[in-house]
């Protein structure tokens, strides 16, 4: 365990500032702050096909979605474990590199004091954020919800990591309008895909969950929330609530990127 978090915690930085450098290097026009941001949303990408890729495997792997065991996942979790620290000071960063620039360039002080309170929101939401993921990335707290649920259930931890597929695509098209592409037929492209990966992998992925658990147990996806824990279908309702309003800004969207005709 000591091995694969150290392993993560030289992982996930190191990549970080490595992917700063080539990109300050190869694109010595750019700003700082671009090669930030940029670096995150790699970063972040890097993270989410490794957990797509094992999340992948575990689930081809456990015949039992309930008693199966598969090693990969408790590896991965240790590894991907210091990556919620990270990322909690590297959107810090890129967002101070994001809203510095309009507080330097503005002489109203009316719009400071607003740049200033947009700055504030972005810290405080970005710390809540990690700070109510930080203790997942602990191993004493996993090992103790690892024994809460009775060491039973990869499959449905690996169907988990699966969400992270629509990541790679969301970072695309954040970079893409950091370089203005917004016009481009990649960014459509991106766009279409974000949502199908969204849909899938966020959305239609609990009712996979459940139908996969009354297979084995011969049920219909109907029945499956009448015969299993109460707070198992709370837990889901809360995992899927804020991933519907997500996928519903994301159609807002790709409807005013196809209604709308782009500025060249």
């Amino acid at each position: 365990m000591l091995l694969t978090l150290a392993g993560g915690s030289l992982f996930f930085p190191g990549l970080f500032a490595l992917c700063t450098w080539a990109l300050r290097r190869s694109r010595p026009e750019w700003t700082y702050s671009d090669c930030v941001m940029i670096s995150t949303r790699l970063v972040s990408s890097v993270q989410a096909v490794l957990a797509t890729g094992s999340g992948i495997i575990i689930v081809r792997s456990c015949s039992d979605v309930i008693n199966s065991r598969y090693n990969l996942k408790k590896g991965f979790q240790d590894f991907q474990g210091p990556y919620t620290i990270f990322s909690f000071y590297a959107f810090n960063l890129s967002t101070y590199h994001k809203v510095k620039p309009q507080a330097s360039d503005s002489y109203n002080p009316g719009s400071l004091r607003s740049i200033k309170l947009k700055l504030l929101h972005y810290s405080i939401s970005l710390s809540l954020h990690g700070l109510s993921l930080l203790p997942f990335s602990m191993a004493p707290v996993r090992i103790f919800l690892l024994r809460l649920r009775g060491n039973l259930g990869d499959f449905f931890v690996g169907c988990i990591f699966t969400a992270e597929l629509s990541t790679p695509f969301v970072s695309l098209g954040r970079i893409l309008i950091q370089l203005k592409q917004q016009h481009t037929l990649l960014y459509k492209v991106n766009g279409i895909l974000t949502l199908a990966t969204f849909l899938s992998c966020r959305i239609l992925l609990f009712p996979f969950m459940y139908w996969s658990y009354g297979q084995q147990q011969g049920l219909s996806l109907l029945q499956v929330p009448f015969h299993i824990p109460f707070f198992c279908n709370v837990a889901n309702a809360f995992l899927i609530a804020p991933q519907i309003y997500w996928f519903y800004l994301l159609c807002r969207k790709a409807v005013r990127l196809f209604d709308t005709p782009q500025a060249k």
